[in-house]
């Protein structure tokens, strides 16, 4: 499943402080109750993160081109200090669904739904266990043991690598099923390609501790290009565009796995992007806010949570790569999406989600 991407106007550079309020996709609101108004609180990476909080949004902007009575507006976070005034003014602004989006938003979005019983919410990366919060989840271990098995197939030197923006369960689960796919692979072949950046046993690795600044994405990669990579997958946000970014500059001496949103439609390095680890945020957010602008509640339980079999994850096309990839190996990875999908293998990670 390719997914389109939010391209700002202006050029593709990222900016780590988000524009704020969308004052062009709030045409109609306050006109007496006539419009469903749906309102997102970003994550600190903000709008042009070219990650979740754009994929989020895009499902938003979606919503409102299949259902014209739905009003769209967001403000941007600047610091984890933000969620609950942001989320708080969408409240007072009487929205009729408050979207959180990302993991790091949880509790402050538990805290004001507990506040607010009768304001429907959405949060995306997370399930805080509130009846009126929704969650949306994804089995992004699933679409990552894919990835490790192919950078476990395509590497030249012997070792790939990843590594997070913070330890939490949104961006451990990507690591955790990207050095099992490498696992499965040096089974499989009787190889040992080397996956760091991360121990899944015990659950330690490499981190930004930041999902904007470029910067620390390129210092993280630079180590473990130092330690042989050549082929790495940031789970960091913005800051893997660092990454991403020195990976094309470095004139194939290493590539890379982008994560949530077709890194080939989504920044300006495809051709260092091997693929992209995809987690359908647009899809899921849009059904949600349709769902909830039909008059329909939306259940807390079980909420959703996408997988290989409901297309919830996936990786995308090969895009440059394409003709690089052995049609043997692309099988090999159909193959293990097959698999998964029937149970014929189990992925498993700590930070799975719960329904």
């Amino acid at each position: 499943m390719r997914i389109a991407s939010i391209v700002a106007a202006g050029g593709l550079v990222l900016s780590a402080a988000a524009c704020g309020e969308a004052p062009d996709e709030n045409n109609g609101a306050g006109d007496g109750g006539k419009k469903f108004s749906a309102c997102m609180v970003t994550d600190v990476g903000g709008i042009d993160d070219k990650s979740f909080n754009t994929s989020a949004w895009k499902g938003l902007k979606e919503a409102k081109a299949a259902n014209s009575n739905i009003d769209i507006k967001y403000v941007a976070s600047k610091a984890e200090a933000d969620y609950e005034p942001n989320l708080t003014q969408y409240v007072n602004q009487k929205c009729d669904f408050i979207l959180a989006v990302g993991g790091l938003m949880a509790n402050a979005t538990s805290k004001i739904a507990k506040a607010n019983p009768n304001q429907q919410f959405g949060i995306v990366d997370a399930n805080p266990g509130d009846a009126n919060v929704y969650p949306m989840q994804f089995d992004t271990a699933q679409a990552a043991f894919q990835a490790g098995y192919l950078a476990a197939g395509m590497s030249k030197s012997g070792k790939v690598g990843t590594y997070g923006g913070l330890p939490i369960p949104p961006v451990t689960i990507f690591m955790d099923g990207f050095v099992d796919g490498v696992a499965y692979y040096n089974q499989a072949k009787g190889k040992n390609v080397q996956a760091l950046g991360w121990d899944k046993a015990t659950q330690k690795g490499s981190f930004t501790n930041d999902f904007a600044k470029q910067d620390e994405g390129k210092k993280v990669s630079d180590t473990l290009v130092a330690q042989g990579a050549d082929i790495i997958m940031p789970v960091a946000g913005g800051s893997g565009l660092g990454t991403t970014a020195a990976a094309k500059a470095s004139g194939g001496k290493y590539n890379t796995i982008w994560v949530d949103v077709d890194g080939c439609e989504s920044t300006p390095d495809c051709s260092a992007i091997l693929t992209t680890v995809v987690k359908n945020i647009p899809d899921a957010v849009k059904e949600a806010v349709l769902k909830a602008a039909g008059g329909e509640k939306l259940q807390s339980s079980p909420g959703f949570v996408g997988t290989l079999a409901n297309n919830g994850v996936s990786i995308a096309p090969y895009h440059d790569f394409d003709s690089k990839v052995p049609a043997e190996l692309k099988a090999e990875v159909d193959k293990i999406k097959a698999d998964i999908s029937a149970g014929t293998i189990t992925v498993t990670s700590k930070a799975q989600p719960t329904k």
